[in-house]
């Protein structure tokens, strides 16, 4: 199938439409600021599920919730020889007590500093792997060495999060494929309509000898060229956007929201929405002509 992007001169004085009256640019660029806005949202989001579950999987931390003192500083330090010499623990460390009343300020104010309040002692620990065997076995050893110790997996604490944020990655793209179908829509009724408005040039065409695929060509390619130049005003306004949006972000300190970025591969899909865009309005718009001279002519 010959597709072509370029309208040369002559084929357009023949099909007599001036750029400044055709509305078709101006829809296919807004087509594509909303297209290239939810493809970039989830693209980031994609990444940023990416990144959480990576940091996520093979994380727990151990509490030792023993209420005495002296038993939970003991349980601590058993707690820890175990873990350091578990195999598949990468690492073992204990949460600074200052920290942690400073994680309780919000809701302990500055009681959560009093050295008799019985904070549990938290340990964090990294596994090499995430696996429910490797876990389990940890969890046996840490309730071997303090019997008052609870194992939490960070995965089970965030996972709630991680759905919700592929729920948003396949709405996205659910969003784009409608667009994608309502772009192919618009292109087959200005295809009809500018079919019509022309109906006795193409008679006087076919007259002289021009197929109906030479007289698609025609419909085809400006189409196709509209649906490029807007798609890349569209698409660079889109960026603009995305990319304001991200510094933005970047700003807010968050760990979870510095993941929605976006990356090389994700800026170059983002940069080939006009062409893919384009070659749909081609195909839409050839089969629409086609099938229309067949009925009308």
């Amino acid at each position: 199938m010959n597709i072509g992007f370029i309208t040369a001169a002559a084929d357009r004085r023949l099909l007599d439409e001036r750029r400044g009256t055709r509305a078709m640019m101006w829809i296919m660029a807004i087509m594509l600021f909303l297209t290239a806005l939810a493809a970039a949202l989830g693209l980031a989001t994609l990444a940023a599920t990416t990144l959480l579950d990576r940091q996520l999987v093979g994380r727990l931390t151990v509490q030792i919730v023993e209420p005495s003192a002296p038993a939970r500083a003991a349980q601590t330090t058993a707690a820890l020889a175990a873990l350091r010499s578990a195999p598949g623990v990468r690492d073992a460390v204990e949460v600074d007590r200052d920290r942690l009343a400073a994680l309780l300020r919000p809701w302990l104010g500055a009681d959560g500093a009093d050295p008799d309040l019985p904070i549990p002692a938290m340990i964090d620990v990294d596994l090499a792997s995430g696996s429910a065997a490797s876990v389990a076995a940890v969890s046996a050893a840490v309730t071997r060495a303090a019997p008052s110790a609870r194992v939490d997996r960070h995965e089970s604490w965030m996972s709630p999060v991680s759905s919700f944020m592929r729920l948003v990655t396949w709405l996205t793209a659910g969003l784009v494929a409608l667009i994608a179908g309502a772009t192919a829509a618009v292109v087959i009724l200005a295809a009809r309509a500018s079919l019509e408005t022309h109906r006795e040039t193409i008679e006087v065409m076919h007259m002289l000898g021009s197929t109906d695929m030479q007289i698609a060509r025609l419909f085809q390619r400006r189409i196709a060229l509209d649906t490029l130049l807007g798609g890349a005003v569209g698409t660079v306004l889109a960026v603009v956007v995305t990319a304001a949006m991200g510094a933005r972000l970047a700003t807010l300190g968050s760990d979870l929201l510095d993941g929605l970025s976006l990356g090389q591969r994700d800026w170059a899909l983002l940069a080939m929405l006009p062409f893919a865009f384009a070659l749909l309005a081609t195909v839409a718009a050839r089969y629409a002509v086609l099938g229309a001279l067949r009925k009308i002519l």
